[in-house]
């Protein structure tokens, strides 16, 4: 049975987000892409494969090379996913970040008015 395989576990893995860096701004041949990292081809062509799978890499033929392209309007599947909650949390943290400012809002107006009192209290003691 073949896993399917989708752009979250292709961008799971260092190496492939790496790789995608790369080829992200022009085409490269995978030796050039193989060199570039310290682990077998043969590792390389897994990852060059996981990425093909997931629709982020086309690799073609050029003469005698295998040239690797980037695909990258996949990456709009993890955009959209992270793009929910960043909203969510932005949310969140706003509410938090008023819940504070008003909290120190409410304890400087009761410092404010217990310096007040003790300052009357000490003068009408006197």
């Amino acid at each position: 049975m073949e896993a399917r395989r989708d752009v979250f576990q292709a961008i799971a893995d260092p190496t492939r987000r790496a790789i995608i860096g790369m080829v992200a701004r022009q085409p490269v041949n995978v030796n050039t892409i193989a060199e570039q990292f310290d682990v077998s081809r043969q590792a390389i062509s897994l990852h060059l494969k996981v990425l093909s799978e997931c629709g982020l890499l086309n690799i073609r033929q050029a003469g005698r090379e295998r040239l690797c392209e980037a695909k990258l309007e996949k990456l709009n599947e993890v955009n959209e996913w992270v793009r929910q909650y960043h909203k969510l949390w932005t949310g969140r943290l706003n509410a938090l970040k008023n819940f504070v400012e008003q909290e120190e809002l409410q304890a400087q107006s009761a410092g404010t008015v217990n310096k007040k009192t003790k300052k009357h209290i000490r003068r009408s003691k006197k």
